[in-house]
């Protein structure tokens, strides 16, 4: 059986008590984060460390809205980071109308990038208004196949492997392996032997300095979070369900109440 008894990483809500040594924080601030270590976040109470991923929230959102920033927003920045994104770059993110591939799009935009986005037919108006400036969709078009070549390959869904990528990186492009595994994580150790063509892989950071970055690019308007549905915890069940059927755009929120 899982050594977590109670799961979920993502949180959003209002600090009730601090510890003696607290001094980030007070009772009654509104704050957001994620904690991958500890977990716990499927309750209505949980306790964190304050130095690690945790800060106030945004002005103006609702803790529905902000808790889909957090995992999604971080990772995406991790990695684009981690390949050095930058001004006039031409950067592919597959996945792009998931919770991490809506982010990324948004993300490297801020960064000046030229974004391509992957995604199915219904949501390529969505990946558009999200500041993408090309969209391809993968049921009639293979992105490997088209010719076209990215300083940068953000996969967010571990669908097309870097083998299949290579081609399709500039000569110093690197691809960034969101949901790669120990494969991705092998091949990363290689780098050296494959000319200037990286895969990036690893785990996302939980650092409250990142996710302070990620809070102001919110209020910047830089960011925006894409809630899908809105569960109570009663139905928990049933909202891994949908996202395990690969359907959800952005995120799947669960509501916990008093």
């Amino acid at each position: 059986k899982p050594k977590k008894h109670v799961i979920g990483l993502e949180f959003a809500g209002e600090v009730v008590e601090i510890g003696k040594s607290v001094t980030r924080f007070k009772v009654g601030d509104k704050v957001f984060g994620l904690d991958g270590k500890q977990m716990g976040s499927y309750a209505q109470y949980k306790t964190v460390v304050e130095d690690v991923g945790i800060t106030t929230m945004p002005a103006n959102m609702s803790y529905e809205d902000v808790v889909g920033i957090s995992n999604g927003a971080l990772t995406a920045y991790t990695f684009l980071k981690k390949g050095n994104v930058g001004q006039g770059q031409k950067v592919l993110v597959n996945g792009a109308s998931g919770s991490v591939g809506i982010a990324g799009v948004q993300i490297a935009k801020g960064f000046g990038a030229i974004v391509t986005g992957v995604c199915s037919t219904k949501n390529i108006e969505l990946v558009k208004s999200f500041g993408a400036d090309h969209v391809i969709d993968y049921t009639t078009t293979d992105f490997t196949q088209n010719g076209e070549t990215y300083d940068l390959i953000l996969d967010t869904v571990a669908k097309t492997p870097f083998m299949a990528c290579e081609n399709s990186l500039t000569p110093k492009g690197a691809y960034l392996a969101v949901a790669g595994g120990i494969k991705e994580m092998r091949q990363s150790l290689g780098n050296g032997r494959r000319g200037g063509k990286k895969v990036i892989a690893g785990t996302s950071s939980e650092s409250q300095d990142n996710l302070i970055f990620i809070k102001g690019l919110v209020e910047a308007g830089k960011l925006k979070p894409v809630i899908d549905r809105c569960y109570p915890l009663e139905e928990i069940v049933e909202a891994h369900r949908y996202v395990d059927s690969g359907r959800k755009k952005g995120n799947v929120v669960i509501s916990v109440s008093h």
